[in-house]
C-alpha cells in the first residue's frame, strides 16, 4: 500500500494566507525528505478552506522544490478550467516534475455554490464538462493539427507545446464521490479517488469495483493495475500515546467542519442557494469513519484493516483546521518512522493510467 500527504489546509483568516502557504510548501517538501509516495492536492475558492486555492500552481511550485515525490490533484475542478489551457500546464509541471504528475480530475464541488458563480459556470453543466474536458486533453496531448467542435468548445491548434515529459501523456484518474461514477471508471478499466467512506462501504465498493471490471471483460492485469491505483481518503494524526493523539486532533477536526460549512451557510441565508447539504450521517462528517487518530501502534492496526480490503494508496490529510504546522510535522515524521514501514512494499509504480 502507497502512502500519501493530502495538502488541504485552511486559512482561517485571509491575514494567514501568506502564513499557511509557506508553511504548505515545507509539509510538501518534509514528506518528499521523508520518502512519501505522493502528495495530493485540492481546489476550492473564495473561502478559505484550501489557503492555496489553486492546485496548477501550486503543483508546479512543489514541482520545483522536491525532489522524488509524485504530485497529483484530488481535484481539479475541470468546469472552471479551460482543457486547452489545462493540457498546457500540465505538461508543463509534467515536464518540471520529469513525470511525476497524476492529473486528478473531478466536475467540481458538489457542495460550494460560490465556487461555480465566482468563474460564471452553471453547476448543471459540471459533469458534461468535464467529460468534454477530458477528451479535448488527451487528444490535444497525442494529436497534431487538432480540431475539435463540442457542446463547451471549438478548437483548432496546430501542436500543444511543450510535449508531455510522459508518454503519451500525464496519466488521468477521476474522483468518484458516489457509486455509478466508480461502476463508470470500472467499466473503463479506469482507477478513481474514493472521498471519505466507513470502512464497510469502502470494502463494498472495492468488491464491487473489480467484480465490475472483470464483468465488462478486463483481464487480472488491469484489474489489479487499476486497484493497485485507486486511492481512498482518511484524515490522520499520530502521537506518542492515544489521549494524547485525540486531545489535539479532535478538536482541530471539528472546528474544521465548521469552517466548512460556514460559507456555505452564509451564501444559502444570503441567496437561499445551496448545492447539497453536508450534513447528517455522511461519513466525511463522523469522526469514527473519516479519521484515524491514535498512537503508531493504534494508526497501524486501524490502517491494517483498510489494507485487507485492498487498495492501492492511502491519500492522508495530516494537517487539519486550525492546527499548528508544528503538530502536523511531527505527526508526519511519526508516520513515516514508526507506521509506514509496517506496510511499505518494493516495486511500487504510480502511473495511474
Amino acid at each position: 500500500m502507497k502512502f500519501s500527504n493530502f495538502l488541504f489546509p485552511a486559512a482561517m483568516s485571509p491575514d494567514q494566507d501568506h502564513q499557511i502557504i509557506n508553511e504548505t510548501l515545507r509539509e510538501g517538501q518534509l514528506c518528499d525528505e521523508l520518502g512519501m509516495d505522493m502528495l495530493w492536492l485540492a481546489e476550492h475558492h473564495f473561502d478559505g478552506i484550501c489557503a492555496y486555492v489553486d492546485p496548477v500552481s501550486f503543483a508546479a511550485a512543489l514541482a520545483a522544490c522536491t525532489k522524488k515525490i509524485h504530485i497529483g490533484f484530488a481535484v481539479a475542478q475541470m468546469s472552471l478550467h479551460h482543457p486547452i489551457r489545462m493540457a498546457e500546464q500540465m505538461s508543463l509541471i509534467d515536464n518540471i516534475s520529469k513525470g511525476r504528475l497524476v492529473v486528478g480530475l473531478g466536475r467540481g464541488t458538489a457542495y460550494n455554490i460560490y465556487d461555480y458563480q465566482g468563474y460564471g459556470i452553471d453547476p448543471a453543466e459540471a459533469y458534461e464538462r468535464l467529460v468534454e474536458a477530458e477528451d479535448i486533453m488527451i487528444k490535444a496531448w497525442t494529436t497534431e493539427n487538432y480540431q475539435h467542435k463540442g457542446k463547451f468548445w471549438d478548437i483548432r491548434l496546430p501542436l500543444l507545446r511543450p510535449r508531455p515529459y510522459t508518454k503519451p501523456h500525464p496519466p488521468i484518474v477521476r474522483a468518484c464521490s458516489g457509486e455509478e461514477a466508480m461502476l463508470g471508471m470500472a467499466r473503463e478499466g479506469r482507477p478513481f479517488l474514493m472521498n471519505i467512506q466507513s470502512n464497510e462501504v469502502t470494502k463494498q465498493r472495492m468488491d464491487l469495483y473489480r467484480q465490475t471490471m472483470r464483468e465488462a471483460g478486463h483481464n487480472e492485469a488491469t484489474v489489479a493495475h487499476s486497484v493497485d491505483h485507486t486511492w481512498i481518503w482518511r484524515n490522520i494524526f499520530v502521537a506518542d500515546t492515544d489521549a494524547e493523539a485525540q486531545r489535539l486532533a479532535l478538536p482541530a477536526f471539528e472546528t474544521q467542519q465548521e469552517f466548512r460549512q460556514a460559507m456555505r451557510k452564509k451564501v444559502y441565508e444570503e441567496q437561499g442557494l445551496l448545492l447539497k447539504q453536508d450534513a447528517g450521517p455522511a461519513a466525511r462528517n463522523q469522526v469514527q469513519h473519516s479519521m484515524i487518530c491514535g498512537s503508531p501502534a493504534t494508526v497501524a492496526e486501524e490502517i491494517a484493516k483498510i489494507d485487507k480490503i485492498g487498495i492501492g494508496g492511502l491519500l492522508m490529510v495530516f494537517r487539519m483546521g486550525p492546527m499548528p504546522y508544528e503538530q502536523a510535522e511531527n505527526s508526519i515524521r511519526l508516520f513515516m518512522k514508526k507506521v509506514a514501514p509496517e506496510f511499505k512494499k518494493s516495486g511500487k509504480t504510480l502511473a495511474a493510467a
